[in-house]
């Protein structure tokens, strides 16, 4: 009984110590750069030995790799965006309405954990250009969600059907970049924002 309970805590320590350093490092990184910030910083404040950082991720770009996965997961499961329960769940929905509700909300969620970083990857990517080469596919993965998102909102009863560019309007209002404008500049809460993204996107996607 006792062995077989170890290898469950050795699992559970090292997966503890794999989020600690994560979350030190995504704050860090929000907050000096990925540039200034050191790893023996990430380690300091993850408290833990920086050798450690290096045998669990191996170098910088390796970790902030990892850091932009899995803020845009919200965890370190390997399940795409696609196949997420919620937004299957909008896809599921019965009306376009609802899909656009559920749709809307659960980009909000993401877009909270992932608007400070997508800044943080973009002035990375500037600086290091091997950094760019970590995510070797040339779409834009953000994009084909879109896409796939606004094909099936599209097809449900209560959609505008005169309407042919829904995935660029969900692109556009769903943005980081727009996100940041609201809540960092002009210091709308993440609410306030789901609101009205909803009520843009369903006068423009959704009939009456």
């Amino acid at each position: 009984m006792s062995e077989d309970r170890k290898p469950n805590k050795k699992a559970q320590k090292s997966a503890e110590t794999r989020r600690r350093i994560l979350q030190a490092a995504g704050e860090l990184f929000v907050a000096q750069g990925y540039g200034a910030t050191m790893l023996q910083q990430i380690a300091d404040e993850a408290g833990v030995a920086v050798q450690t950082v290096y045998f669990v991720f191996g170098n910088k770009r390796r970790l902030l790799k990892e850091l932009v996965d899995v803020t845009i997961a919200g965890d370190d499961r390997p399940v795409a965006t696609l196949d997420r329960p919620w937004f299957r769940e909008a896809l599921d929905a019965a009306t376009a309405q609802e899909h656009l509700r559920l749709y809307v909300a659960g980009t909000r969620a993401v877009l909270e954990r992932v608007a400070p970083m997508t800044k943080v990857l973009q002035i990375a990517v500037a600086t290091d250009p091997e950094i760019a080469e970590m995510w070797p596919d040339e779409r834009d993965p953000r994009y084909t969600v879109t896409r796939t998102a606004a094909d099936s909102l599209m097809a449900k009863p209560g959609a505008r059907p005169e309407v042919s560019d829904a995935a660029d309007l969900l692109y556009g209002v769903l943005s980081p970049d727009l996100y940041l404008v609201f809540t960092r500049d002009r210091g709308w809460t993440p609410e306030r924002f789901e609101r009205w993204a909803l009520d843009t996107l369903r006068a423009q996607l959704c009939t009456d």
